[in-house]
């Protein structure tokens, strides 16, 4: 009996921010990312320690009509969330030490920002505030909270941290 209200329950969480996203037409104006917004992530190839680990986060709208995403699980609000995966040279999952927020769902309309047609929104985080990066090591960072902003990954990123 429980179990006709936990796979409702499950299925809005996993939607999440997601249908939002519109996908309207089959047309793909671009060659990478089809109708969807998409992130291109960049950072500066060597930091030092006492700089900012500083991550551009730069979301594309490739599309001739505005797209909105959820701004959960991005840096376009303070960090609450792992929406970054780190590893070093490794494989080694880099220790997440930031805060971890529970969500109300469906996301409040306020949730949501609009990238305008062939438009680029970016904001920036640094990694040190979250991730515990150690010296002479090198970093690949990828996105992985897709599914809950609706965003596209595209690419992941290198760099090294170094005294």
């Amino acid at each position: 009996m429980k179990l006709k209200f936990i796979i409702p329950a499950v299925l809005i969480v996993l939607a999440g921010c997601s249908q939002k996203v519109q996908h309207p037409s089959s047309n793909r104006p671009s060659e990478h990312q089809g109708d969807s917004l998409y992130v291109v992530l960049s950072i500066k190839d060597i930091i030092k320690t006492g700089e900012k680990a500083t991550l551009k986060f730069a979301v594309h709208n490739d599309q001739p009509t505005e797209k909105s995403f959820c701004k959960w699980h991005t840096p376009f609000e303070p960090l609450m969330s792992k929406y970054l995966d780190i590893k070093d040279e490794n494989g080694n999952e880099v220790l997440y030490k930031g805060p971890m927020a529970k969500r109300i769902m469906p996301p409040p309309a306020d949730s949501y920002l609009v990238v305008k047609p062939k438009d680029i929104l970016s904001s920036e985080v640094d990694l040190l505030k979250a991730y515990q990066l150690e010296a002479q090591k090198k970093y690949t960072v990828s996105y992985n909270a897709s599914g809950m902003s609706g965003i596209k990954s595209t690419n992941t990123v290198t760099f090294s941290y170094t005294n």
